[in-house]
This record gives structure tokens, sequence and C-alpha cells, in this order.
């Protein structure tokens, strides 16, 4: 197959949809098939390309956090896509590049499929005319004004963005969800679309720590305590890190000062999470280490005794793979996404968003140690079940059923066209 793969963000900028994008097309390659990424570019470059990434314009302006801004409208990404001769669309996204993925297909007679990696309905904080009301509806001291902004806001949440995915869903020819509770929202949603469930997957560099590099972590931030923990997030209102920092100063009072955290990412939030964790006499018990490259995730995590996760705006969580992969046990919040990977009891916890519940469940994991070997075994068996390998072959095999339904439903004359690229694999 020929894939033109669509995405309004990939390296270098840092996040889960890229990781999951290179890693697809990294895992179809591999079983022979040829990926065209089309990605924004990005301020300055210094992107590392290849032939096979197309780099199409970006807006001057960024979202609230930095986020770029993709031009979806740049004639580029048709003057090449019409070149290509693909069989099919993968876009990760129904904005912007979502919307020029559709246009394409429909010209081109060629299916689409719709990857929902993100709860969008959760990230509206990210658009500054939200953010500006949601900040003047908490500082309001007129209740009518405070309702009816608050109502406005709840409608944009709880309608306006889940009607604008279902209505994307349902002109695309496959939808995929990461995680079997993401797909059950997005059929509950209305979405009438086929809904598929396939995970990000995991190289197998994730699953070899480099042991001398991560004893050489180890000993850098330990700072003579006992454990080291982390965890792997964008510091963003969306990943629920003021209760991560409450169930810290739990932690501590339950354990004692025997730890030291590290914060993985950045983001918006620094700052004031900064500022929080020294009010909360957690100054020498955490680390905000800022981004660190994906290659070293794995060296960090197998460094650590235990990842803590308490964000609720997944929809599959790769961090916690990874974490799992590298060998260290998970405690997180029970959520959309997490439920799908975190067994309590056989690779970490999983809790309801309550600080004495979620720091009694950290503890164990600090004090018992032979709870934590067995919880470590049970992580790395759990993330061998989502080698890139694997789901490489699962969107192959999705892709094909896509096709093929996309064949008969456009009528005998379409399908001999459509057949020809079929025909080769």
């Amino acid at each position: 197959m020929r894939i033109a793969m669509m995405t309004n963000n990939y390296k270098p900028y840092i996040g889960g949809v890229p990781i999951s994008v290179e890693r697809l097309s990294s895992g179809l390659r591999e079983l022979g098939h040829t990926v065209y990424i089309f990605a924004p570019e990005y301020p300055g470059g210094g992107e590392d390309e290849d032939p096979y990434i197309i780099r199409y314009g970006s807006f001057a302006h960024t979202l609230s956090g930095n986020l770029q801004i993709p031009n979806c409208f740049d004639p580029k990404i048709e003057d090449i896509f019409r070149i290509l001769d693909v069989d099919m669309i993968h876009v990760h996204h129904p904005m912007m590049i979502g919307q020029a993925a559709l246009h394409l297909g429909r010209k081109h007679h060629i299916p689409v499929a719709f990857t929902y990696h993100t709860r969008y309905e959760m990230y509206l904080h990210y658009l500054k005319l939200y953010a500006r009301l949601q900040n003047r509806v908490e500082r309001s001291r007129n209740p009518l004004f405070a309702s009816a902004c608050g109502g406005v806001l709840r409608v944009a949440q709880e309608e306006i963005v889940p009607g604008f995915i279902r209505h994307f869903a349902n002109q695309c020819s496959l939808v995929i969800a990461p995680s079997r509770s993401m797909a059950f929202h997005l059929r509950n949603q209305g979405v009438e679309t086929p809904v598929e469930v396939m995970p990000t997957g995991l190289p197998e560099s994730a699953y070899a720590p480099d042991e001398e590099r991560a004893a050489e972590i180890r000993e850098r931030f330990l700072g003579g305590k006992k454990h080291l923990l982390c965890t792997i997030s964008r510091l963003a209102e969306e990943k629920n890190l003021p209760f991560l920092l409450q169930g810290l100063a739990r932690l501590k009072e339950r354990v004692g000062d025997s730890f030291r955290m590290l914060f993985l990412g950045d983001g918006p939030l620094r700052i004031p999470l900064t500022a929080q964790a020294e009010a909360m006499g957690l100054g020498d018990s955490v680390r905000f280490l800022g981004s660190i490259p994906n290659e070293e995730i794995v060296n960090y995590c197998g460094a650590c005794d235990g990842f803590l996760f308490a964000s609720k705006s997944e929809t599959q969580g790769i961090v916690l793979l990874e974490a799992m992969a590298a060998g260290c046990p998970v405690v997180a919040v029970k959520a959309s996404g997490t439920g799908d990977v975190v067994v309590s009891g056989r690779n970490g916890f999983l809790t309801g968003e309550d600080v004495e519940e979620w720091s009694y469940c950290a503890a164990r994991l600090l004090e018992d140690e032979a709870l934590g070997a067995e919880l470590r075994l049970g992580a790395v068996r759990t993330a061998r079940e989502y080698g890139t390998g694997c789901i490489a072959m699962q969107a192959q095999r999705h892709y094909e059923s896509m096709i093929q339904r996309y064949q008969y439903s456009a009528g005998p004359s379409w399908r001999r066209a459509l057949g020809l690229h079929m025909n080769q694999y």
C-alpha cells in the first residue's frame, strides 16, 4: 500500500501524536508499505528530514502553550499529494489537517482513516478566547454572569466539540481508537463509522534500558534517598498535576522523606507547579527536569522504582506503557485510557481521584519489596503485548478491510480503478 499520514504536529515537537505517527509509519514500512508523512514546518527548522516527510507551512501565531498552528491551506499539500498516487489517507486530527484530508479523500476517491488521539473537549483552555472567558467566570463575583458564561463553556465542552468530532468521524471510512474505553466513548457519542481499537506500539528499544546509563541517572538524582520515582507529562492544566503534588505530600507523610520524584516534561505550568511544590514542603522531594529526549525515556524509567500518574485526559497513555516496558510499575488515577493498561496488583495500582487511596497505593509499592518485584515483572509482560510490529500488522489488516469496503461502496467503475494498487500486495 501507499499511505499518506497527515498530522498537525510532528518532530521536533515532543508529544504523543508525533510518537504514534513515527512508530506506526516505521512499522508499516518494515512490512513493505510506502508511507508519506505530511507534517508542518517549525520555526528555525532543525528537523532531521527524510524524503518521505513532506513539510507544509505553519502560521506565525501559536495557540496557548506555544502549540504551532499548521497551515492546512498551503497549496503544497495538494500539489505533492497529487503526484504520490496513494491508496489511502490516515489522518491524526479532525481540525485543520483533518479537513484537508477529507477534501483530498473526496477529490481523489480514496478512503480516509482517522485516529482519535485526544479528548479535545478537555483541551479547550488552549483556545485563548475560551481561556479568557473561563478565567473571568472563575474570578467573577456576579453569580448571574458566572452562571450564564459557565453555561456557554459547558455547551462548548459537552455539545459543540463532541458534535464536531462525531460529524468528522462519520465522514471517514474508518475510525481508530487507541483503547477500548475510547472506542466505547466514540460509539456512545454517535459515531457510526466502523471503529477499531489499535494502540500506539512500542519499539524494541523501549524494552531495553541501558543499565549503566540508568544507574547513572539514579545516582545523580537519588540524593541519598531510598526511592526514585518519576512521571512523564506536559506540565499543563489537563494533566491534573496539582493532585499529583497533593498525593506526593501525603505520601511523604506516610513513608517519610525517603523518595525523590522526577517530573519529565515541560509546559506552561512549570513555574506555578514549582512554587506549589515549595509551598507544600516538597522542595527537596521533587525535580522538574523539563523535556527529555525520547530515546532517554527508557533509561529514566529504568532508573526508577515507580511511575506516578494523575492525568484524566488520556486516550491511551503511551507514557504508562513506556514506563512498564522499562520495568517500572505504575500508580495512576482511574480514567479513560489508563484503565485499559493498568491492572491493580498485576502491573501497578489504579485508584480513584482520592489523595488517601492514591498515596496508600504508592506507599505499598515503595515499602513492600516483594510486591514491587512482582509488579515490575507484570509491567514488562503487559508492555510486551504492545510491540510496534504487532500494531503495524493490526493496522495493515484494518487498512485492507477499509479499502475493500470503500471499493465495494464506490460502485463497479470506481472499483476497477481503485483496485490497481490493491493488486500489488
